[in-house]
């Protein structure tokens, strides 16, 4: 009887079992939420490619300005820079980034859980998204941090401690202070304190810039500095770099929207007006002071331009970005001067161009950022909200203090193991040949 009242009870629940089966099965997704799915995974890949490209295009950049003997140098600091932040990034940088944190820490570190990218698979946010892609989108970001350091120390850096500061400096500097800007609960991000940094204004430019003005001043100036100023060995390559730099800053900033939609092509047509008014408000400032423009020039104030835009990208309009761009070229030109009066040998300009462009943008985002561009962001002082310039400023002031002491104390840990800087006599040779075994050009080494 019993088992008659079971088998009643079972025939009765079978309409039910799809209904039961959805319960305690993840969700079927829809043609429609897959075909989504997967258009802005491809844009979101597409433009952690173009600023994969970026690296070695800023090594191009970096290149031309050196001399010759340290070409080959100059580059493989780049290029090593891709190396090991990629195996950092898989092995513990995304997860410490981007995961959630625990504890009184979780404002500035994120956990452990998603080590050796564990979520690679998983779906991102609302589900539009997976973490693969955004994981290597973000490790772009990581990789050319560190690279920008770089053209602070060109010419005199031991390039073993050149690998190791990379290590040190992306660990300890740089992925606490993604997850305080990017990450979830971060300190300095929507969840704190309400920093806007769309694409990278503090994580990437600032921090880069004050890391190199303080590791230039660690390591001291060139064996020449500033006596013998030598020009640059190849401005075509400067150009070349800089070109493929400004198409890379569509993926950049673009990017970062993480979404192919509106907000992307904002991203995108800001990027490429404050570039190009940067470009041309620097030959402005060359036409009048020296009568004519340079091509260096050109090149340096489009670079200005780009990275004084990418904190706003996303959060101002096309007219904003005109603002932004010219602003940047009369800032950072003057700024540049005033690093060459002061005899810091940041030899690559890396303080003026991108630490002092990326304040200005932080700062200006705080001026002209508006809600009715993007909702998520927040109104600047022009819309009638002043506190954001003020938190602007607080971000801008924290990032600073923190990548400036972080960077001293790692480089004074690295000098207790490596020699920081190669000898007179190396430096003299070239840092080809001294680290490498080669030459760019096969002119200069005798044996």
């Amino acid at each position: 009887m019993q088992r008659e009242r079971i088998c009643g009870a079972l025939v009765h629940l079978v309409p039910l079992a799809p209904v039961l089966a959805a319960a305690i099965s993840p969700a079927a997704i829809s043609p429609a939420a897959q075909a989504l799915q997967s258009a802005n995974n491809g844009f979101v890949l597409l433009s952690a490619a173009l600023v994969l490209m970026m690296t070695p295009a800023l090594a191009l950049f970096y290149a031309g300005f050196v001399r010759s003997r340290n070409v080959l140098n100059t580059m493989v600091m780049s290029f090593s820079a891709m190396a090991l932040v990629s195996v950092l990034w898989v092995l513990f940088g995304y997860s410490l980034a981007f995961s959630p944190g625990s504890g009184p820490l979780a404002p500035f570190i994120g956990g452990w859980q998603w080590v050796g990218l564990a979520n690679w698979s998983a779906p991102y946010g609302n589900g539009q998204l997976s973490h693969g892609a955004v994981a290597l989108f973000q490790l772009t970001f990581a990789i050319i941090t560190p690279a920008l350091i770089s053209g602070a120390v060109v010419e005199r850096i031991h390039f073993r401690a050149w690998i190791a500061f990379v290590l040190l400096w992306s660990t300890v500097i740089y992925l606490p202070l993604a997850h305080m800007v990017w990450g979830p609960g971060g300190f300095l991000g929507a969840d704190g304190l309400g920093a806007l940094d769309f694409a990278g204004g503090l994580v990437v430019e600032m921090a880069s810039g004050v890391g190199a003005a303080v590791a230039a001043a660690v390591i001291g100036r060139r064996r020449t500095y500033p006596g013998q100023s030598a020009p640059p060995h190849n401005v075509p390559f400067i150009l070349l770099g800089a070109g493929l730099l400004w198409f890379g800053w569509f993926g950049f900033n673009g990017g970062s929207a993480l979404i192919a939609g509106n907000l992307a092509s904002l991203a995108c047509l800001t990027t490429n007006t404050a570039g190009a008014a940067a470009a041309v408000g620097w030959m402005v400032l060359e036409t009048l002071q020296r009568g004519k423009p340079t091509a260096v020039g050109v090149a340096t104030g489009a670079v200005a331009g780009l990275v004084a835009i990418t904190p706003a990208a996303g959060f101002v309009s096309p007219l904003g970005a005109v603002v932004i761009g010219f602003a940047a070229a009369l800032i950072c030109s003057y700024a540049l001067q005033l690093k060459n009066r002061s005899g810091l040998d940041d030899s690559l300009d890396v303080l003026p161009v991108h630490g002092v462009a990326g304040f200005v943008g932080i700062l200006l985002t705080g001026v002209l950022a508006l809600k009715v561009v993007n909702p998520a962001g927040a109104d600047g002082l022009l819309a009638g909200h002043p506190g954001q310039l003020l938190i602007q400023l607080k971000a801008a002031g924290f990032t600073a203090l923190w990548v400036g002491v972080g960077t001293y104390v790692v480089l004074k840990l690295i000098a207790l193991a490596i020699p920081l800087r190669v000898s007179d006599q190396e430096e003299r040779q070239g840092l080809d040949i001294q680290a490498h075994g080669e030459e760019a050009y096969n002119t200069e080494f005798t044996g």
